[in-house]
Parts: C-alpha cells; structure tokens; sequence
C-alpha cells in the first residue's frame, strides 16, 4: 500500500501489472464530508454549544481533512492561551485565518506608509471581488501582517463547484490585479506587494491559453506539457510546439492580463468614494468583517454572529470604542458584464 499526489511522475516500473493495480482516488471532502470530519476531530475536544459543524462545513470549502485537524488544534490552543475551557466560535474564526494565512503579526511595527499601500492593495482586492459577478463572497479585510503577507483579503465560495468557467476566471484575474491597480489609482506608484498577485493571476492566465483551450485565437489546442519524463529524484518537461506557437502563447497570456487589469482599473475608478471609505475603517480597526463590509456597499445586515462578523469577532469593548460610522453610502457602480446576480 502507498499514497501519492503526484502519480504522473512515478517511476513506470511501479505501475506495471502485480505492482500497484488498484488506484483509489481520494478527493478534497464536499460538505458533508467536512461536516463529518469536523465531528471527527472534534471529539476529545470541548465546544461551546454556539459551535456549529453545518456552518463550519459551509465556510471551509477547499479544506481537507488535515486542514480541519490543525484548525481545530489550532482553536483549541487559543481557548487554552486564554484560560477558557470551552473552544468558541471566536477560536475558530481566528483558527482559520491562521490555517489559511498565516499566524498574526500585531507585533510587528508598520510604517504609516506601508499602511497606506497596504489598506488600498487590499480594500481593491474587496471591491473588486465584491462587485465583480463571478467572484467568491468577501468576509474579512484586514492589514495586520500574517505569514508573509502585509494584509489579507479573505474570499469563501458559496459552494463546491468543481468547474471553473472562463468568465468566473477572468474575474478572479481581475481580483487579484485590482491589488496593483489600487496602488497605481490612489499611491500614483506601484510596490512590491503585488509579486504574489501577478504570479498566480500569469499562471490562471497562461493555463487559460495552453490548457483550457479559452483563447480565441489558440483555439481548442492542448499546448501544455507533452510528457514528464522520470529521471530518477528529478524530471523535465518536453514541448509539443514551435518557437513561433510560443510567442502567440505569450501575447494571449498578456492580452488576457491587461484586460483584467483594466477592468479592475474601471472598477476603483468607478467606486472611489467606497474605496477610501474601507481605507479609513481598516486603519480604524485594521480588520473589517463581513458585515462591515456590506455596510459600506449600502446592503442590508444581519444581527445574526456568523463566523466572519464582527458582532462574532470583534470583542464588546472595542465594538464600542470603534462603532462604524457610515454617514453617506456613495453609489456603486457595477461594470455592465459584472452584475451581480
């Protein structure tokens, strides 16, 4: 018996008959198998009775198994830092930030104007997703350091779609742009904040061309990777393609990344008004929830705690101390072909 992630590029001689010939795939677990992993793993542990696996379930998709283990250890040892005997939806909140992005860095001193980059940076990744039609929901913004990001802006998706459409990936690379675009609208400059951002929005945009066959003019041609030859700890890869087929590859991956940017660049331009209204509640309360964000977008909300609000996250005495103050919700205006539905 063994297991692997990447069966590709074992060795031949293990998949011959009388070797390996049974293949079971495991699959990242749906819903309601991370509703039962979640029980689980939660059994030697103490929750509070608000701790809800359904809604856990709902909000963890893409977690595996092992994901949900360390989240909820990492909710346990929380709830021990603060002598509390019972784990809160609070701890796991918190848990799956940390799972996700990285333990937090309050610590951390931040100049004024890294601040100012990184609340625009991010406050355009949560317009953008926000109004853009095929987009995850938003929950959380902040500017406190995790890992090696300056800031984060958490996306959830509503349910576990295993396709990916072509308008749905164009705009999450118009999401992960819009990072870039803020700074260049507001900072009048760009940083190096964006390395990520452009890294993974090149490579959906190059797999888009070489792949997926969604380039108008590639066409429905696979030109990724002909074959991985195995050599032993190490393998290359050998292209089925010209030099000339390399070049076209290229001016689509970069046709497709400048649209994208400049929808994201119509987008802040469109919602300024929004945009500085988020910069100035993050550098308030350097982390905004759900339900604040939607308040800045003029949308109704709810009283209900969910796990990425701040009546659920946001402790009583700060909640008093920094009562959002929304005076005015300026107009939002959504790109034609990005309503949301």
């Amino acid at each position: 018996m063994a297991a692997t992630n990447r069966v590709d590029i074992l060795d031949p001689a293990l998949m011959r008959p009388g070797r390996f010939d049974r293949q079971i795939y495991v699959n990242i677990p749906d819903v309601k198998g991370r509703e039962e992993i979640f029980k689980v793993h939660s059994r030697n542990k103490p929750l509070a009775d608000e701790v809800n696996f359904k809604s856990l379930a709902r909000l963890t998709s893409g977690f595996t198994g092992a994901d949900i283990e360390n989240l909820l250890n990492e909710a346990a040892i929380l709830a021990a830092r603060e002598n509390r005997k019972l784990i809160n939806m609070k701890d796991i909140s918190e848990a799956i930030n940390k799972v996700m992005a990285g333990p937090a860095k309050k610590s951390r001193v931040v100049t004024e104007s890294d601040k100012r980059i990184t609340a625009y940076h991010e406050s355009g990744h949560a317009i953008v997703a926000k109004l853009m039609k095929h987009c995850d929901s938003v929950h959380e913004v902040s500017i406190i350091p995790r890992g090696q990001a300056a800031g984060y802006t958490i996306t959830l998706p509503d349910n576990d779609d295993n396709h990916m459409t072509r308008g749905k990936l164009l705009d999450n690379i118009a999401m992960l742009l819009a990072g870039r675009a803020a700074e260049e609208l507001v900072i009048q400059d760009i940083s190096t904040g964006a390395s990520n951002d452009i890294q993974r929005a090149s490579q959906l945009a190059r797999k888009m061309v070489t792949e997926w066959g969604m380039s108008d003019e590639i066409g429905n041609m696979y030109l990724g990777a002909s074959e991985e030859v195995f050599l032993g700890r190490d393998y290359q890869t050998q292209l089925n393609y010209s030099d000339a087929v390399a070049a076209k590859i290229d001016e689509e991956v970069k046709k497709i990344l400048d649209a994208q940017y400049q929808v994201a660049l119509d987008i802040l331009k469109n919602n300024r008004p929004i945009m500085d209204a988020m910069v100035k509640l993050l550098f308030e309360k350097e982390t905004i929830y759900e339900d604040e964000i939607n308040k800045l977008f003029g949308e109704e909300v709810s009283e209900e705690a969910t796990l990425f609000s701040s009546k659920l996250n946001r402790g009583e005495e700060e909640k008093k101390a920094d009562e959002p103050k929304v005076e005015e919700v300026p107009s939002v205006e959504k790109p034609e072909n990005s309503e949301k539905e």
